[in-house]
């Protein structure tokens, strides 16, 4: 849901900040949106302590991501390599 918000700011930032949306293809409105919801995640971030994962490391993920218990990774390491230089 919008609402309207009315800001004072900078006479000079207002139009520095309108050439950069102009630019860039995007409203005024929507820059300060993202701004906005950005510093909100980084201190949601910060507050839980929250570790990100990247897409890529999530990407090297095999099935589930889930090891088992007595997964053995030196005997795996040891059969894969024995393979690999056979």
């Amino acid at each position: 849901m919008d609402a309207k918000l009315t800001l004072k700011l900078d006479k000079n930032v207002i139009e520095k900040a309108k050439v950069y949306a102009a630019e860039h293809k995007h409203s005024l409105s929507l820059l300060v949106e993202n701004y906005l919801k950005t510093i909100i995640e980084i201190e949601r971030k910060e507050n839980t302590k929250e570790i990100e994962i990247s897409s890529f490391v999530k990407s090297l993920a095999v099935g589930k991501g889930e090891v088992s218990v007595d997964f053995d990774y030196k005997k795996e390491r040891q059969d894969y390599l024995s393979q690999k230089y056979k």
